[in-house]
């Protein structure tokens, strides 16, 4: 397999760069930085139970370090919703220090994930798991929301998804206007805004507006009830130490869950992001070198003390739209927002809570995938089901629950259609040569009459465990004993181990029975299998024929010396 290929996309993209070129993507990273980036990375943070600063930090050095080392030219890297379940989680029961371990862990396996070349494999995450815990995801990021966008005043709000509305019901009654006013409004703004403000996006309006509105209210108004980040949190505005908190085996075992769906949820998004540029730009991006440079990205920022990130496709969207081509506009971005984070943080301490709340309403609202979960109640059942339980598990339980067992499903019925797509044809007296799609055009219709005493089991699909068992009870139903054996293996394109040990105590029985086993049609790569495994050595070669015909002659000519 080799080592991978690590090549960062801005070693390419300097060659031949232009001062024309530095401009557009300087004005595409300054408008990312400002009107994308920095709202929702602060607001990312916020709803995940943490500091506004703790988004900053994510998105300084996640994007800087995707930027210089990344196999994608536009990519935008920072915190994202996806991951908003999991670190309120990991925050609530460890604390800071424990994202930032799992925040490690996960950059460790993506590193991994890109140095095993398992960048095109991540793409085939089944579809209606990642609709389902996407839209599970989007559920749960509303609810947490309630609370701050209503004024309900909660102290402590449950975590379990029952709990929580329960206590939503209960405290109706606490409704505070004012904050209802403002979260409320928030979402109309984000929703209005855009019709008279093109191309500036909603939250950031509502942000400023809000803020504005709130420090008003305060000043002029005597109205000090509207909760604002200050209350919340204290904010700093200096860059931290690189460090890591003191952290043992034990935590780390029980960290390893919430970091492996931390990975693979960066691993999906990133690469689908990385898809998305693709088919804008017309470039083709390297999911290995992406998949390692979002890992580094992730040990960077754990030392740092931030959040897990990844690509993010609306920033990235932004970045495109706005006129960025290379990692330049990345690199600027993060710089934009490294000045922010040194000027501008005591200003986000005014920004109202209830205003992050409806920004972060709408962002659920976008995560739904609506269409696509309707797309996919009209398909097959088995989908339909996965996405089901994907949805209720994300809910109810854990993310990481929900990813394990809808993979799980997705492979059983896997499974159960390989299985049921897999036939096993048996002839005993006369065979047709024209079934399913002979690839003998001179066969077409033919029908070979078999000589007494051979029975031929025609295998037409993958043999593979999920098959082995049905075979092998196929041989124990069949009626008598035959002196001839011929499986016919023309449209079995591989074997695994397990129908590879099928066939090897086949040989061993039919030996011990007296029968003679030949093998029709094995392909290449079945032969190389079974010449790896020694089965053709225990059947030996001259049993395994290049066809029917063959295979036909031999059978023959060994039932007539038997017989004289």
């Amino acid at each position: 397999m080799g080592i991978v290929a690590f090549r960062p996309r801005l070693l390419d993209s300097l060659r031949g760069y232009t001062r024309p070129m530095l401009l557009s993507d300087a004005m595409a990273g300054l408008v990312v930085a400002i009107v994308a980036a920095l709202p929702l990375a602060i607001a990312f943070a916020v709803a995940s139970g943490l500091s506004p600063e703790v988004g900053m930090i994510t998105a300084i050095v996640g994007g800087l370090v995707v930027a210089l080392l990344g196999g994608c030219s536009v990519q935008i890297t920072g915190p994202t919703g996806s991951f908003i379940v999991i670190v309120y989680m990991v925050a609530q029961q460890y604390g800071i220090g424990g994202v930032m371990i799992a925040t490690l862990l996960s950059g460790i396996m993506l590193v991994l994930m890109g140095v095993l070349r398992l960048g095109s494999l991540i793409k085939f995450v089944p579809y209606p798991v990642i609709v389902g815990f996407t839209a599970g995801m989007a559920v749960v990021i509303f609810s947490t929301q309630i609370n701050e966008l209503l004024g309900l005043g909660i102290e402590e709000l449950p975590a379990a998804f029952v709990p929580k509305w329960q206590a939503f019901i209960s405290s109706a009654s606490e409704l505070h206007l004012p904050t209802a006013a403002i979260g409320l409004g928030s979402i109309a703004l984000i929703y209005l805004s855009p019709r008279v403000l093109k191309g500036i996006p909603g939250s950031l309006v509502a942000i400023i507006v809000m803020t504005l509105l709130v420090w008003a209210l305060r000043e002029w108004g005597g109205i000090t009830t509207i909760a604002t980040i200050a209350d919340r949190f204290t904010i700093s505005g200096q860059l931290p130490s690189p460090s890591l908190p003191p952290w043992d085996f034990a935590l780390v075992a029980a960290l390893a869950g919430p970091a492996f769906s931390i990975a693979l949820i960066g691993a999906v998004e990133s690469l689908l992001t990385a898809s998305v540029v693709d088919s804008v730009t017309g470039e083709r991006h390297d999911s290995n070198t992406e998949l390692i440079a979002q890992g580094l990205a992730n040990i960077g920022v754990a030392f740092m003390g931030g959040m897990p990130a990844t690509g993010a496709t609306a920033r990235t969207m932004t970045n495109i739209n706005n006129g960025g081509r290379t990692p330049v506009a990345g690199i600027i971005h993060a710089l934009v927002l490294l000045l922010g984070f040194l000027f501008l943080m005591p200003l986000i301490s005014y920004i109202p809570m209830a205003c992050l709340a409806g920004v972060l309403v709408v962002v659920s609202i976008h995560m739904s995938g609506i269409r696509s979960i309707r797309s996919l109640l009209r398909g097959p059942r088995p989908d339909i089901l996965v996405l089901g339980a994907t949805f209720a598990l994300t809910i109810l339980f854990d993310l990481t629950v929900a990813i394990e067992v809808g993979l799980l499903l997705s492979m059983l019925f896997f499974m159960r259609r390989m299985v049921e797509s897999t036939e096993i044809l048996v002839s005993r007296d006369e065979l047709s040569l024209s079934a399913h799609h002979d690839d003998r055009i001179d066969a077409q219709g033919e029908l070979l009459s078999l000589p007494e005493g051979v029975e031929v089991y025609e295998i037409e699909g993958p043999y593979f465990f999920g098959i082995a068992t049905h075979f092998e009870e196929l041989m124990a139903s069949a009626p008598g004993r035959p002196r001839v054996r011929i499986v016919r293996m023309r449209f079995v394109p591989f074997m695994d181990s397990t129908a590879v040990h099928n066939l090897e105590m086949l040989c061993q029985n039919s030996h011990k029975e007296g029968v003679r086993l030949i093998l029709s049609g094995v392909n290449e790569r079945v032969r190389t299998t079974l010449r790896q495994s020694a089965v053709e050595q225990i059947i030996g070669s001259e049993n395994i024929c290049p066809n029917i015909h063959q295979a036909l002659a031999l059978a023959s000519q060994y039932i007539q010396d038997i017989q004289t």
